[in-house]
């Protein structure tokens, strides 16, 4: 942990990104995490976080680590089958102590590199030569983060009392992952967590680098996504090691900024349901519940997207709206997924232990609808837009 706040708050970002972008392109990262070898000495969970983030952060790190996609189901990702990203592979990563990182992924159909730095976050898949790239947000204070001082114990149980107001948390249990004395933290949601069963996080006991993330499904005991190092070690890591370019003729798709979706030309977000259908130039459908949850908010977004939002946490449901064209619903991500019949449309879909996605047009309207849902409730919803 003190590793991951001296080489900067974008950095921290960058990892979850990573896992994020490999999950957006139909993967998990996972290794066998536990095991024997020695395990620390118990201690109470805010004490091991706060020796963790007090803890001298290494020069750099590389380990192996080993990738296993458990979340899509078999045809879930139409032509992806012999991608990395979704049979899954073995390989490296690299860390170095000023933010720049990378992995690799080896398998017959080509590699996977995810490489990243202080401001962007790239993944190559060889199997489609396709880079998928974003840009991180910029540190609030403009600079990097470790020049910080450690969190207070009193710090820690503050922010473990406003975590434990929604989220049930494990105490910090000794384990010991890819050969380090390592400790565990497991927290699941109280209530309205959708499809989410649990989050866990591993930390190395000495250095306080975290070894190990997972992300289980309500339905499963196994992870659906899970990131996790074997065969670690500390030291410094050369520039080569991380900086790394695709190939020149690879293609690029740009998934803009990670922070969130801007204001296009600077338009202000429109709120409320009757002024957005006022402002939008395409039919917008926000039905006042969906599958029982009911509209929180809806706002138009840079002028030409309508996004809405209903019930509350994790379980809730997104429904965005864009003017269809000709060529919307036949290109892009989406377009590749099974389809279902909505009474009479055709939508595309995409179902995982976490959560269903579906993608449609009715009215000179295109829409997706996303939610850690079931598919069954997931269309429902979406046969109540239509």
């Amino acid at each position: 942990m003190s590793f991951l706040r001296r080489i900067s708050t974008r950095s921290l970002i960058v990892l979850v990104v990573a896992v994020c972008a490999l999950a957006v392109g139909g993967a998990a990262i996972a290794v066998a995490a536990g095991g024997g070898g020695p395990t620390p000495a118990p201690k109470p969970l805010d004490q091991a976080i706060e020796d963790a983030f007090s803890a001298k952060p290494p020069d750099g790190i590389t380990a192996r680590v080993t990738f296993t996609n458990n979340l899509f189901p078999s045809g879930a990702l139409l032509g992806q089958a012999a991608s990395a990203l979704v049979t899954g592979a073995s390989g490296r990563l690299w860390v170095t102590s000023d933010g720049h990182g990378r992995i690799e992924l080896q398998s017959d159909a080509g590699d996977v590199q995810v490489v990243w730095d202080p401001t962007t976050i790239s993944v190559y898949d060889a199997s489609s030569n396709t880079v998928y790239r974003a840009s991180l947000p910029a540190d609030a204070a403009g600079g990097r983060a470790g020049g910080g001082a450690p969190p207070a114990l009193a710090d820690i149980d503050a922010f473990l009392a406003r975590l434990g107001t929604h989220w049930a948390v494990s105490d910090a249990q000794p384990t010991n992952v890819g050969g380090q004395p390592a400790y565990n933290v497991s927290v699941s949601p109280k209530h309205d967590g959708g499809l989410l069963g649990s989050v866990e996080l591993a930390w190395d006991a000495a250095t306080g680098v975290p070894l190990r993330a997972a992300i289980t499904a309500q339905s499963s005991s196994s992870p659906a996504l899970e990131l996790a190092v074997s065969s670690i070690s500390y030291g410094a890591v050369a520039s080569s090691d991380v900086d790394v370019a695709p190939p020149a003729g690879a293609k690029v798709v740009d998934l803009g900024a990670v922070s969130g979706p801007a204001h296009r030309g600077g338009a202000p977000a429109v709120t409320g349901l009757a002024a957005v259908q006022a402002a939008a130039d395409f039919p917008v459908v926000a039905p006042a519940t969906l599958v029982g949850l009911p509209l929180r908010d809806v706002r138009l977004v840079g002028g030409d997207t309508a996004i809405a939002f209903y019930g509350e946490g994790l379980g809730g449901i997104v429904l965005v709206e864009r003017k269809a064209d000709a060529s919307s619903g036949q290109s892009g991500v989406l377009s590749a997924l099974p389809t279902v019949s909505l009474d009479g449309l055709t939508a595309h879909e995409l179902s995982t232990q976490l959560g269903t996605v579906l993608q449609w047009q009715s009215g000179g309207t295109s829409f997706v609808l996303a939610g850690s849902q079931p598919a069954a409730a997931a269309e429902a919803a979406a046969r109540a837009v239509k």
